[in-house]
């Protein structure tokens, strides 16, 4: 069966003209200019198929929000290729934007100085929804989400959890088969957060949406994807299980000891990494292996008042991948610098 998403080599670069300082400079540069390119996304490839909720994780920075523009048809790629339900996204043709939705944190699609109600039956009346059809799918979401009681509510006056939530509403309205979900949950409460978090698990899966996901909650990613699409600097360098990330670098766990009195003298680093210590805790990152005879140890040897073993926080993982990607790329500059281009 064809992928759903299917990326090539996919290319965006962008070119800063970089002025020199000064009258001098400024006239240099009518005739002479000096351009450095950053690539956001640098032929990246990667498949989705139908029904999968793939997370798509990187630092701040790292192209992610670029790539969900180009699959959406709101930026042009500088190279490579892109087919979302076999339609080139770019080429916004009328069958491609009604079956995808991008919803982005931190942007608005809803109308602020209108109730709820009334901005979803403005975008009913964009997408030409049949109106029995439209309420339906309305009663039903607003149910799912516990929203009903807010439909008449100027959208200005709604919480930030309340507004997401009707932004997914109105995301969804038209049924799409493709959902990019840009930060989602941001500023989000706890309680709003695990709401919306439940339904895009159980309403995805249920209506098997093509979902990609970019979040910094790590949360929503352990308990939303089974798999990850990593990039950092534009540069796709992981695609796989969420799973084996945490065999590939969680071989390790986490023991914490705390005591009432200080924490006494003894050679920590000995026994495993030192992650943190103050003047009452310990945490130590211990091979899986070595937790219980070393747990045995130190409980027998220092007498602490707690002691907790805990997984490596998938949190944890992710920096630790960023990190010996940035010295790997770091490395890769060194031998070779890039050249500002003329």
């Amino acid at each position: 069966m064809d992928p759903i998403i299917d990326v090539t080599g996919l290319t965006k670069v962008y070119r800063t003209y970089l002025k020199e300082p000064g009258l001098l400079g400024a006239v240099r540069g009518l005739f002479h200019r000096r351009h450095e390119e950053t690539r956001a996304a640098d032929h990246i490839t990667f498949r989705v198929g139908e029904g999968e909720l793939v997370g798509f994780l990187g630092p701040n920075g790292a192209g992610k929000t670029t790539v969900l523009k180009m699959l959406s048809g709101l930026l042009h790629p500088t190279g490579g290729d892109a087919r979302v339900m076999g339609f080139r996204p770019w080429e916004r043709q009328d069958d491609f934007r009604r079956q995808f939705a991008l919803v982005m944190g931190q942007k608005n699609q809803l109308w602020w100085d209108l109730p709820a109600n009334e901005s979803l039956e403005l975008n009913r009346a964009i997408y030409g929804i049949d109106p029995a059809v439209a309420r339906k799918t309305i009663a039903e979401l607003v149910e799912w989400l516990g929203v009903g009681d807010k439909l008449r509510v100027m959208v200005r006056e709604l919480s930030l959890g309340e507004r997401m939530k009707f932004e997914l509403i109105a995301a969804l309205l038209h049924q799409p088969r493709v959902l990019f979900l840009d930060e989602p949950t941001i500023g989000l409460d706890v309680v709003s957060h695990k709401k919306v978090r439940e339904f895009l698990s159980e309403y995805t899966r249920a209506r098997r949406i093509t979902t990609l996901l970019t979040s910094h909650y790590m949360r929503d990613i352990e308990e939303l994807c089974q798999r990850v699409v990593i990039i950092d600097h534009g540069k796709l360098f992981f695609d796989g299980p969420l799973a084996d990330i945490t065999g590939r670098l969680g071989a390790t766990k986490t023991l914490t000891l705390r005591w009432h009195t200080p924490v006494p003298a003894f050679d920590y680093s000995s026994v495993g990494e030192l992650a943190e210590r103050d003047d009452h805790t310990v945490r130590l990152h211990i091979p899986r292996h070595e937790i219980i005879p070393v747990s045995q140890r130190l409980l027998g040897e220092l007498r602490p008042d707690d002691i907790t073993i805990e997984e490596v926080p998938v949190e944890e993982v992710i920096r630790r991948l960023f990190l010996d990607n940035a010295a790997d790329s770091a490395a890769t500059r060194a031998a070779s610098p890039n050249s500002v281009v003329q």
